[in-house]
């Protein structure tokens, strides 16, 4: 008799335990772990930004993109080889950070605020170095020497305003990838001021 209890206290255990571990496979188990707010693998760059990294990420596109604007101008307006080589070299070097950008701002799940061209950040003068529409009015309709001095003027008050962005987001961000493309550009961008700079003192 004692030995038929036994079995029969082993067998309700073996039983207890079962309900259990299928307790917590079932749906609902399942449905509160996935709503949980760990990242999921693919957004796992997602940790460790701040909303300093987003604003940066935001407003640098537009700012790079205004710059890729000016450097298509060159090649049918300038008469300096060295204009256009340095308009060449600043549009293969911004273009892939534009992408970068945006690839943080979608694993971040952030993306671009709805903009218009004429609710740009940085043309009401909301980013540093932003050309206003008529400022690029007129450097369009440069041509030669003019637009040269034009150009080579714009585009280091643009370089400078992406500088102060970019130590900005040194000093504020905390994501390591956006912050090392931040003292990139500030290196390269601060060597191209200084060339520009003589290229207006030759001219």
């Amino acid at each position: 008799m004692r030995k038929t209890v036994l079995i029969g206290g082993i067998a309700l255990a073996s039983a207890v335990l079962l309900g259990a571990c299928s307790s917590n496979d079932s749906p609902s188990a399942m449905d509160h772990s996935a709503s949980a707010p760990a990242p999921a693998p693919s957004t796992q760059a997602a940790a460790g930004h701040n909303a300093d990294d987003v604003a940066f990420a935001q407003q640098m596109v537009p700012h790079h993109s205004q710059a890729l604007d000016m450097a298509k101008l060159v090649p049918s307006r300038s008469t300096d080889p060295k204009v256009i080589d340095l308009a060449s070299r600043i549009a293969k070097a911004q273009d892939p950070e534009i992408q970068q950008m945006q690839g943080w701002l979608s694993t971040w799940g952030t993306g671009m605020p709805g903009m218009t061209h004429e609710s740009m950040p940085g043309m009401s003068g909301s980013m540093p170095g932003m050309m206003s529409g008529d400022d690029l009015k007129q450097l369009e309709a440069a041509k030669g020497t003019e637009f040269d001095k034009m150009w080579l003027t714009m585009m280091i008050q643009h370089h400078q305003g992406a500088i102060d962005m970019a130590k900005t987001e040194l000093s504020k961000g905390g994501n390591a990838d956006a912050k090392a493309l931040a003292r990139k550009i500030i290196d390269a961008q601060q060597a191209e001021i200084t060339e520009m700079q003589g290229l207006l003192g030759q001219s």
